[in-house]
């Protein structure tokens, strides 16, 4: 059975504890499911993360994005970075799955909202990617509207599982097997109890540039590509936090990048999203003015932490769950939990 990287000792006692998952789904309401293929060449997938049960197209999730380095083809960011909200589930896949999964997200909100474009606005899909060619054949552009909504129909609370699965399946980071990793932590503010979860789809980081929260550096014994990858945060919360404050927690995702070894390179697509369950925005306001709590920023350096501290553990996450894989070319990425268990 494989460890996190908190088993393998990577991950110490902190100012934070993790919550009773250590993973996104630890924020109340929050899902992910995933949707992984295996076939001759094949090796990709989605990974769906759904902010609440209810319809995200009619009561939106506030929500904010940090561009770290824009080298990307994701779907909607620019909305959700001017309006401030997300109204679909957010995927994650491979770079030219974004159009299957773009198609699946639309189709399902007009079937639940049919008056979507016609009676009212249309609706903004959230996808993200990351280029698994290394791997997968992209070329075969194998990802279908039928695989997102196989991810989508798989989401559930509760345990996430991690590692080359769902669209990390055939992502790499730092020379080492890749994929989907997640974290979480729990933030005492007054009175109140708040969690901040991270999930990744880690896929950046040049071989040999990693360096482990001890200080060593992990040398996966493979040609030194350049940083030609890419890494995409999703953080979810139930702190009341305003789309500014959104934007700043995503911006921590970065120091947790970075803590990493990671220098964010010329052709690496870095984005992190931020979204809060508390205060949604309804699609029809019932009237003129709302009121929202918001966090005061007195206070929110907590979160800054969590951003942070959860971004680094969700890649480390990746990194030791996911299984040694062969390239396209035959190569062979390594775990780093093989590296872990010849370097204790």
């Amino acid at each position: 059975m494989m460890k996190t990287a908190r088993d393998w000792g990577l991950i110490g006692q902190g100012r934070l504890e993790p919550g009773p998952g250590n993973a996104i789904t630890d924020v109340p309401g929050v899902a992910v499911g995933h949707r992984s293929l295996r076939t001759e060449g094949i090796f990709t997938g989605v990974t769906a993360i759904v902010p609440h049960s209810g319809d995200l197209f009619r009561l939106k999730p506030r929500a904010a994005v940090d561009i770290i380095n824009g080298f990307g083809k994701s779907a909607g960011l620019m909305q959700v970075a001017e309006l401030g909200t997300i109204e679909t589930p957010i995927l994650l896949t491979n770079t030219f799955g974004v159009a299957a999964c773009t198609q699946a997200l639309i189709a399902q909100a007009i079937a639940a909202n049919p008056q979507i474009g016609r009676k009212t606005s249309t609706v903004n899909a959230l996808v993200c990617e990351c280029n698994d060619g290394s791997i997968n054949d992209i070329q075969a552009m194998a990802i279908t509207p039928e695989d997102a909504y196989a991810a989508l129909g798989a989401a559930r609370s509760g345990p996430v599982e991690q590692g080359a699965v769902g669209a990390g399946s055939g992502m790499t980071a730092f020379g080492f097997k890749a994929g989907i990793g997640t974290a979480s932590r729990m933030l005492k503010i007054g009175t109140h109890e708040f969690t901040l979860g991270t999930l990744v789809l880690a896929n950046f980081g040049a071989a040999g540039d990693l360096v482990l929260p001890d200080g060593r550096r992990p040398d996966p014994r493979g040609p030194a590509n350049p940083e030609r990858g890419s890494i995409i945060v999703v953080m979810a919360t139930d702190l009341p936090l305003g789309d500014r404050q959104l934007q700043r927690v995503a911006r921590r995702g970065g120091a947790g990048i970075a803590r990493l070894g990671a220098f964010w390179g010329h052709g690496s697509g870095d984005v992190a999203i931020c979204f809060t369950t508390a205060d949604p925005v309804e699609h029809d306001p019932s009237a003129a003015i709302s009121t929202q709590e918001r966090l005061a920023d007195t206070h929110i350096d907590l979160a800054f932490r969590a951003a942070a501290e959860t971004t680094q553990e969700a890649v480390l996450n990746a990194l030791c769950l996911a299984p040694a894989t062969p390239a396209r070319n035959g190569r062979i990425y390594p775990t780093l939990a093989d590296w872990l268990k010849e370097n204790p």
